[in-house]
């Protein structure tokens, strides 16, 4: 019996709360979360803020158009435009991609451009070709897009003064070169100051089912690069070159029994079906897209200078023209030989290094071409661009 004073030892027993009453502790709640109609209020919040800073920020944009303007400057700057754009995915955490940051501001740089100059944008048309793709991709939708008929067309639509901008395929990590665009940057006197290397992807499009297609339309390279898929999936087909990917899959929405081989854009612009998607028989095929014009870009700090130059027809003529850029430490990324029209066994060289022109050491290496060389022309320097689409 425990003496009179001493305390009671404790029970190892908890006790036993009464029916529907608790143990004297209450768990904290859970906060509730938001309803639907609070959550698109906040968007609507947002959606003003956002409307209210894009227009303060082309108000300043509008003012840095002035001032250029004033001093005699381009106002389209491409090289400063991929700057922004690249500074833009750096600054994000997401969860949105760096592509659609990208792709949101670069409409709304295109929207801002366009309140200060009307630009337009000449490309191989109609509407929704892979050059009026990698357009969209370089200026937006803000401009006046000029199709035209030709590579060649393009080139003289800015030579003239009738485009501010062309748009051309330069090269294809399929096919190579593009031999169209060669020889006018061999005749005309233009620049390049932006690329735009774009991820190609072959669909086929019919209104019709596969079963029934006969023909097969679309360019010439478009078939090339899918040359293995036809094979083997439509092996009976009549394959049938025309001059775009655009007007392939108008004649396939016309035509009984036809496809075309074009953009999944171009599908839904004419109402076709994708019969197949991705049928290029290279994963990454890639072309990448010169936008030409008359004046070079600013350097960016990752850059690229094209030239183009004629050698003496003599032994090791090129070895030691290609000697230069190596002394200079200058790292060659695309090396091109075009034959000239009219002399016998008489070539152009084209490439491309590192580097801008403004550059010490690509300013050493031109001068040295042009102390080795026939003729030396600077096509231009532009930011490195990664691959969209």
């Amino acid at each position: 019996m425990a003496k009179s004073g001493t305390p009671r030892p404790l029970s190892d027993t908890p006790a036993i709360p009464a029916a529907g009453g608790t143990s004297g502790r209450t768990k904290a709640s859970a906060p509730a979360e938001p309803g639907l109609a609070e959550l698109r209020a906040k968007i609507d919040l947002i959606d003003r803020e956002l409307v209210a800073r894009m227009n303060e920020r082309a108000t300043l944009a509008g003012q840095i158009g002035h001032l250029k303007q004033a001093s005699g400057q381009q106002t389209y700057d491409p090289s400063r435009e991929e700057m922004v754009l690249s500074k833009v995915a750096s600054h994000s955490t997401g969860p949105l991609a760096a592509e659609s940051l990208k792709s949101v501001f670069r409409e709304l740089i295109s929207g801002s451009r366009a309140i200060e100059q009307h630009i337009r944008v000449a490309h191989l048309g109609p509407a929704w070709t892979y050059s009026h793709l990698a357009a969209l991709h370089r200026f937006g939708s803000s401009v006046e897009f000029v199709p035209v008929g030709s590579i060649s067309a393009a080139f003289e639509e800015v030579h003239a003064g009738h485009s501010h901008y062309g748009v051309v395929p330069l090269e294809n990590s399929t096919d190579g070169r593009i031999a169209d665009t060669l020889d006018n940057f061999s005749r005309l006197p233009v620049k390049i100051c932006a690329e735009v290397p774009l991820r190609i992807h072959h669909n086929l499009l019919a209104a019709c089912d596969r079963a029934s297609i006969q023909e097969v339309y679309s360019r010439p390279q478009a078939l090339s690069q899918c040359r293995n898929w036809l094979a083997r999936h439509l092996p009976g087909a009549r394959l049938i070159e025309v001059t775009s990917t655009s007007f392939a899959a108008e004649t396939a929405r016309r035509t009984p029994h036809a496809a075309a081989i074009a953009s999944r854009q171009a599908g839904v612009h004419y109402g076709l079906d994708v019969l197949a998607e991705n049928i290029e028989d290279v994963a990454g095929n890639t072309t990448r897209f010169a936008v030409i014009g008359h004046a070079d870009s600013g350097r960016t700090g990752h850059d690229k200078t094209s030239l183009m130059f004629e050698i003496e027809h003599k032994p090791g003529g090129l070895a030691d023209a290609l000697a230069i850029p190596k002394r200079q430490k200058l790292n060659l990324t695309w090396i091109e030989s075009f034959p000239l029209a009219g002399e016998e066994r008489g070539y152009v060289f084209f490439v491309e290094l590192e580097g801008h022109r403004d550059d010490m050491r690509v300013r050493r290496a031109i001068a040295a071409l042009e102390r080795r060389c026939k003729r030396v022309v600077v096509l231009g320097s532009y930011a490195t661009a990664a691959a969209v689409g």
